[in-house]
């Protein structure tokens, strides 16, 4: 299909600013910037793309919006850690039923993760490696200190993701990171235990280059996790009509 009819369409309704933030992103690709590097300055781009300072100014704030680049105050502008991710890119913070939320996205995750964990094993570098063990061992630490371990736990499945090598699991890492978050807040993190245990025995497997015993890790601890949401619904559902009842007693 030819699809040079939309993009002239889309390049004519684009105002200057939005314009001139594809070409820097096109920048950013083309010279394989990474977010070690620096954006060069107001001045510079505004000579190389012919346009005005104002016009550099706008376009980097939207790409700041959309997590392309970040301003580091003193330093300058760099580019983002990972280019156009957000934390929430779908808006699951505003689904209302945030407990049928853990389930879908529960079901989502068995049948992504334990193939991300094989493809892992089989793919990981000796650098993967040695990060996804550390990611391990920093969530471990959390554990036994009683500190929140959540942030290190999301950071040992965006590891295992980094580790498949493949483009396009690292963008799925939202659906991952989030359900990670929103099991611990639901949970009161109640699987500690079960935790450090499943995810040594990931880790092991991966580090080990067994993808069938890291696709079995994976699953069982995906399983856990579900069996402790269903069990926390119940107890829920059971709470709810007694809940009911003393309301209507309290009724004049």
């Amino acid at each position: 299909m030819d699809t040079s009819y939309f993009e002239n369409v889309k390049t004519k309704e684009a105002s200057l600013p939005e314009r001139v933030a594809d070409q820097i992103s096109q920048l950013i690709i083309d010279q394989h910037l990474t977010s070690n590097d620096k954006l060069p300055n107001e001045f510079e781009l505004a000579t190389q793309l012919n346009v005005g300072r104002g016009t550099i100014r706008e376009a980097v704030k939207l790409l700041v919006a959309r997590n392309v680049l970040v301003i580091r105050r003193g330093k300058g502008t760099f580019i983002a850690s990972h280019p156009g991710q957000v934390d929430d890119p779908l808006g699951f913070a505003y689904y209302p039923d945030q407990m049928q939320l853990a389930f879908d996205l529960m079901e989502i995750r068995l049948q992504l993760e334990p193939w991300v964990a094989s493809a892992a094993a089989e793919r990981a570098t000796p650098e993967n490696k040695k990060i996804l063990r550390e990611k391990c061992l920093l969530t471990e630490k959390d554990i036994m200190a009683g500190v929140d371990h959540l942030p290190h736990d999301m950071e040992f499945h965006v590891s295992i993701a980094q580790c498949t090598q493949n483009m396009v699991v690292p963008k799925l890492v939202p659906i991952i990171t989030y359900s990670v978050g929103l099991f611990g807040s639901l949970t009161s993190n109640t699987l500690l235990s079960e935790t450090v245990i499943d995810h040594r025995a990931i880790a092991d497997a991966i580090c080990g280059g067994d993808p069938k015993a890291a696709e079995r890790a994976m699953r069982r601890h995906l399983e856990e996790n579900r069996s402790e949401l269903e069990t926390i619904r119940l107890q829920l559902q059971s709470n709810q009509p007694q809940e009911t009842v003393s309301n209507q007693r309290d009724m004049p």
